[in-house]
């Protein structure tokens, strides 16, 4: 029987089938060693790159993956020294992956605004943009973007400084899709920005204002009216002009709020948050209210018997905070909390941890560390059981859950 060769027997639909059943990428390498026409399908089909390459090496990757949709070339802390990608790679990308939708430039501190231009000019398709700490952007840079990539749906822009309002206007006269924005530590952006960001970007989902203080309730109340039926996540960490006004708002407007970040807004009191149960109490997953030094046993015990939904929240350093909280819970309510933050919570004692666990069953890490009256001996001597698989934080030895720390990436 003659032999058949392989080339000869599969066409290119078929090939890629093939190669469509290679769950690792090492895999699909080796599939492109064979001959030049699989390399050309292995090039083809590739729709994400991960690299560190110099205007030269880009280009030749352009040339090779055509169809690449996500490109990451985002830097760790650790690679703080290194600018990364510089404006004549990010010009080589921009016009030689055309395909692209999703763009990672985190920490790549050597972009300007001349750069960032391009990806304006040339990258029509993109929907993902990721330049946060990249600290010579301004307004300039970002209002290109903006009047070049109209489906753009999540934009970071963290550590940013030199972002004002202006930003915020081009975005809302050109990328009206936008779902998902990160001002972190923005501090120019202010009240009047906000409100003119939700005029046209009235889909926001995720919005991470921390650390931005010069942010206040009108802003908050602003978004809060705008995005009232899309809100799903709204970090406030150190907004210390926000107060009860914003949670009143957010209550009455935003019925689906799952992640509510307010660590810090010292101002904020036991009426709004007791409102903002009321309203919230089907769709609140996630809050964070540590520093919230107002906050006392009556809005804590409201939260935890009216919000079902609730599975991580953090209370540390609540001063006024009882035990009380937890021992007026009823026979019938049985919480779903699997992560709870006590830190710093002096007046809480073994008895209220007692009760945590009693009705907790589902916990998966408790942070008590820095009060008084808990310690592990204690816990012991009282014969507290904790579930199994629940981290049990004495002394800050354990990695804590990213939910709750304000900081963790947008979708």
């Amino acid at each position: 029987m003659a032999s058949v060769c392989v080339n000869d027997a599969l066409t290119d639909d078929e090939l890629r089938c093939v190669l469509s059943k290679l769950d690792r990428d090492k895999d699909k390498e080796v599939f492109s060693l064979v001959c030049k026409r699989w390399l050309h399908l292995q090039s083809t089909d590739r729709k994400k790159l991960a690299a560190r390459a110099g205007p030269h090496l880009l280009g030749r990757l352009a040339f090779r993956f055509t169809q690449i949709v996500e490109l990451d070339f985002s830097q760790s802390v650790s690679r703080s020294f290194y600018p990364g990608v510089t404006d004549s790679d990010l010009t080589v990308i921009a016009e030689g992956f055309r395909c692209l939708r999703v763009l990672n430039l985190h920490n790549c501190k050597g972009i300007t605004d001349t750069g960032l231009a391009s990806t304006g000019r040339c990258l029509s398709l993109l929907q993902f943009l990721d330049v946060s700490y990249c600290r010579k952007l301004s307004d300039k840079g970002l209002s290109a973007v903006a009047q070049g990539c109209h489906d753009l749906r999540t934009l970071h822009l963290a550590g940013c400084r030199l972002i004002t309002n202006e930003s915020l206007k081009q975005l809302s006269k050109c990328c009206r899709g936008l779902e998902a924005l990160g001002l972190q530590g923005c501090t120019n952006i202010t009240d009047s920005g906000l409100a003119d960001l939700v005029k046209g970007c009235r889909k926001i989902k995720t919005l991470d204002i921390n650390k931005c203080s010069n942010v206040g309730d009108a802003g908050v109340s602003s978004v809060a009216k705008a995005c009232a039926y899309s809100l799903k996540t709204l970090k406030l960490l150190d907004c210390y002009k926000v107060g009860n006004e914003s949670i009143s708002s957010l209550a009455q407007f935003c019925k689906n709020l799952e992640t509510l970040i307010i660590g810090g807004c010292r101002d904020i009191s036991d009426e709004s948050i007791m409102i903002l149960a009321h309203s919230c109490r089907d769709s609140l997953k996630n809050l964070r209210m540590d520093w919230c030094l107002n906050i006392s046993d009556s809005s804590l015990t409201c939260i935890l018997k009216q919000c079902k939904n609730l599975e991580a929240l953090d209370i540390g350093c609540c001063e006024e905070v009882t035990d009380n909280a937890f021992l007026d819970l009823g026979r019938g309510d049985v919480l779903g909390l699997k992560v709870l933050k006590v830190s710093n919570c002096p007046r809480i004692t073994v008895k209220g941890i007692g009760k945590v666990l009693e009705k907790c069953k589902s916990l998966e890490y408790i942070d008590v560390r820095s009060l008084p009256h808990v310690t592990e001996v204690r816990c012991t001597e009282a014969g507290l059981e904790f579930p199994k698989c629940c981290k049990v934080n004495f002394s800050g030895s354990l990695t804590e859950p990213d939910v709750l720390l304000g900081y963790s990436g947008l979708p």
